[in-house]
């Protein structure tokens, strides 16, 4: 009896085993574990593929029988077994499965299916059809068996990774000599004010390689015009600048629109030196001291100058009233709308016409003078209140002497 319990509960065991246990036997792990790079794979490195979490295996993109210990077997060309992917196997292999709409959308309804048709039209794909293997293909930028989601932090597409993930080639010097392109533009984009605010402050929305460049299709919209790709983020400024003389000039001499003045990898945070005569400075690279563009420039700057400084002023005087006790909350909130119309104001100078930018600035002037006059009111309220809290206290004490007379007279 006892063994027949045994025997029925050792049944049960394995059943349950089969239906609820491990996942399927995957005999390249085993060897691969133990293998040196670029052939070592880590069942944990593998544990953080998209594919494998997604309940495919090694034999997905490499054929053969993962579940046989029998290497005649498990690498028969019976069972489909590829072997070693060649480079230039790559991007018709991983189509293979993501160009195809019906087998992906199992996965993922929002998946895109296009990425193939699409990289044949960008620069890589275009050089890679002429047998140029040294070019990007998809493993060169998603990795291979530790294949993350993009929104994964440590996945090599993450938008935060992007640029690192580029520089693997285009920082290569000797990689990228044949190319004859420059090699410095991921050192530069790393003192810009793009990649401040994607890695300091965790802006993912900021512009990274792909925004501008494009990722598995040649280009963004409209990149045959550098001002269209920035018109993307730069809705407001691309706007003002198709009215500036700058548009049609730069365009039939054939210069790079925003580029000109901001340069493109390198961008820096724009401030008002760029409208100086000093090392920030850009307008001179072209203009001649003196001519009606150079006084334009000059009447700008001034007048943008002397906002900032009203503005500077106001909130100095409205802190210094709210410190104080007095009520300034409502000139205090109004100061937002100043430093609105300064911010308008250098996004007009895109026209570079000073009447529509000095439109802007005197709406802030206004606004500026109007809550610096209320701290300075309320800072004459403030004395105001002084004298008269001394006055009576003056008045509380002679009331008080008198008293104290008074009941020591009554006294006597």
């Amino acid at each position: 009896m006892t063994a027949c319990f045994a025997g029925l509960a050792g049944t049960i065991l394995l059943g349950a085993s089969l239906s609820y246990g491990q996942a399927p036997m995957n005999t390249c792990l085993d060897c691969h574990s133990v293998l040196p790079e670029p052939f070592g794979v880590t069942s944990d490195k593998f544990s953080h593929d998209i594919h494998e979490q997604k309940g495919l295996t090694c034999a997905s993109c490499h054929g053969g029988d993962p579940t046989s210990s029998d290497p005649t077997v498990a690498m028969s060309p019976k069972k489909g077994w590829k072997g070693h992917i060649d480079h230039k196997q790559v991007p018709a292999l991983c189509a293979s499965c993501h160009a195809n709409p019906v087998y992906m959308k199992t996965f993922n309804p929002s998946l895109r299916t296009d990425q193939f048709s699409e990289y044949h039209t960008s620069v890589h794909g275009q050089k890679f059809a002429t047998g140029d293997t040294k070019v990007a293909v998809c493993t060169d930028c998603h990795s291979v068996h530790d294949l993350r989601a993009p929104s994964d932090p440590l996945s090599t597409v993450n938008p935060v990774n992007v640029a690192k993930t580029c520089s693997k080639c285009h920082a290569d010097p000797d990689y990228m000599k044949p190319y004859g392109i420059p090699t410095d533009q991921y050192a530069k984009y790393n003192t810009s004010v793009h990649h401040d605010a994607m890695v300091k402050r965790g802006d993912l929305s900021a512009p990274t390689c792909t925004t501008c460049h494009g990722n598995h299709g040649a280009v963004p919209p409209g990149v045959d015009k550098v001002q269209n790709v920035c018109a993307n983020c730069h809705v407001f400024q691309a706007q003002m600048y198709q009215k500036s003389t700058h548009s049609k000039v730069f365009a039939e001499k054939g210069l790079p629109g925003c580029v000109v003045c901001h340069t493109n990898h390198g961008i820096q945070m724009p401030s008002d030196a760029m409208l100086s005569t000093g090392p920030a400075g850009v307008c001179m690279r072209c203009h001649t001291r003196g001519d009606v563009c150079d006084r334009a420039r000059e009447n700008i700057l001034n007048n943008l100058t002397t906002l900032d400084h009203n503005i500077k002023e106001a909130d100095e005087a409205l802190k210094l009233a709210e410190a104080s006790g007095m009520e300034v909350s409502a000139a205090t909130l109004n100061q937002a709308a100043a430093t609105d119309a300064i911010t308008k104001a250098r996004v007009t100078i895109h026209t570079y016409d000073p009447a529509l930018v000095n439109a802007d600035i005197q709406v802030g002037m206004k606004i500026a003078a109007a809550n610096l006059k209320a701290g300075q009111d309320a800072m004459v309220e403030r004395e105001h209140r002084r004298i008269g809290l001394g006055v009576c206290l003056i008045a509380i004490c002679f009331m008080l002497v008198g008293l104290w007379l008074y009941i020591k007279q009554i006294e006597r």
